[in-house]
């Protein structure tokens, strides 16, 4: 959701700002400077009519106080106040028009996003660890599992249909450990305050984040309670603060939570159709950051580093890349992806993405900061994956994997497993 003053005195870098995005619908931005243009005429003209009712009644007093005839002077009055309520009818309609199209349009790009299409045209930043190298040919992380019977995807799909999976015996300890050490890390090294939160949320909560109303063919909804299954714990968190207004001394919050985020994958048909790449429940350690926005580039820098000590400390390589105007999502100002290697699959694996929407979320939500001057300011939201855990899980089986078929654990998990 974008300013309106924004809108209006910078028409036409945000057409081309759209355009960069593969925005097809260039045109409704005419369509929104018009509706913006008329209901500020119709606010001017429903204020001048409000004011001289105003004038009118005060008039109408003083005749009743002489003992004169109101009934010519009263009948002007009802008039103009069937004017008011047809100017507000009229304001009403271009307000829902505004808000309407205004949801639908995609954040504003921070100048260092690079212009492309696709993920193809995304800039590598640079690469941290050593890629492994085996003396036999490494397996994909889905048959170790397998063969080590960590990994069950049978029974996952015996309980609930394609892209499922269930994790046994060790298999499960090694998702409860590292769980456990990606929130340990990130309280205790990073200061973040872990919560935990619900996995089913109200719509407005969806609409805060940007799921709604343009995506929401793409998320799990429950009909019957108007409730919705969380993609991310980025929505429950984000949302703690929902119409408030934070103290200045309060700020930054940094806050983490572990959930079971829940995606419909559309779109992903025949793509990474085996393993734990692409599937419909998952478990994710959430970050996400509240700060004023002259500090959000600074956050933005230090939630990267968070995610990627992750890494670090699992030993695991990986490089980062900022993703360019034609592949970043549709509510990120900038993003960055942290994307970690696997050996079985012989390619990069995007683990995180780390993104920065500026005021984007927070005036959708309402999440603003009182200053120190009284005046109240809308928050800058940042948040990022710390990390996904199927993923992880499935980059430890494939980078530490023996020939015998076992794997070994990396140090910094042990003490959790």
């Amino acid at each position: 959701m974008l300013d309106l003053r924004y809108i209006t005195e910078n028409t036409e870098d945000l057409k081309k700002v759209l355009e960069l995005r593969g925005f097809k619908e260039i045109g409704i931005i005419d369509r929104l400077t018009e509706i913006i243009r008329k209901k500020r005429e119709f606010q001017k003209e429903a204020d001048q009519l409000r004011e001289e009712r105003n004038r009118v009644s005060k008039e109408i007093g003083k005749i009743k106080q002489a003992g004169g005839d109101i009934t010519e002077i009263s009948a002007s009055v009802k008039v103009v106040g069937e004017k008011i309520k047809e100017i507000e009818t009229k304001l009403e309609e271009e307000e829902k028009s505004l808000i309407e199209i205004n949801l639908g349009l995609p954040n504003i790009l921070d100048p260092k996003v690079p212009e492309g299409k696709s993920e193809h045209d995304n800039v590598l930043q640079y690469e941290i660890g050593t890629i492994p190298k085996f003396t036999f040919v490494p397996k994909p992380h889905f048959e170790i599992g397998e063969s080590l019977e960590w990994i069950n995807f049978e029974k996952g799909v015996k309980l609930s249909g394609g892209r499922a999976y269930t994790y046994w015996k060790e298999g499960a300890k090694l998702e409860r450990a590292l769980m456990n050490f990606m929130l340990e890390i990130h309280t205790k090294e990073h200061g973040y305050t872990e919560v935990w939160v619900p996995v089913m949320v109200n719509d407005e909560s969806m609409t805060a984040t940007g799921q709604y109303p343009k995506f929401k063919d793409e998320f799990y909804r429950i009909e019957k309670d108007e409730l919705n299954l969380i993609p991310t714990a980025e929505v429950p968190l984000t949302n703690l603060y929902r119409d408030e207004i934070i103290p200045e001394e309060q700020l930054p919050i940094s806050v983490t939570a572990h959930t079971s985020c829940f995606r419909r994958e559309a779109g992903s048909y025949g793509k990474d159709t085996r393993g734990l790449v692409r599937v419909h429940q998952f478990q994710k350690v959430e970050l996400v950051k509240f700060c004023k926005p002259e500090e959000s580039e600074e956050q933005h820098k230090q939630m990267l580093a968070h995610a990627e000590n992750i890494l670090k400390k699992l030993e695991l390589p990986y490089r980062v890349i900022i993703l360019c105007s034609g592949d970043i999502s549709a509510n990120s100002s900038i993003t960055y992806d942290i994307e970690v290697w696997m050996p079985g699959l012989n390619r990069y694996m995007e683990i995180s993405s780390v993104s920065n929407f500026r005021d984007f979320q927070a005036r959708r939500g309402r999440i603003r900061y009182k200053s120190k001057d009284g005046k109240n300011q809308l928050v800058h939201t940042i948040n990022g994956s710390g990390l996904a855990l199927g993923r992880t899980y499935a980059a430890i089986l494939e980078n530490f994997q023996n020939e015998n078929g076992t794997v070994r654990i990396p140090q910094a998990l042990k003490p959790y497993f």
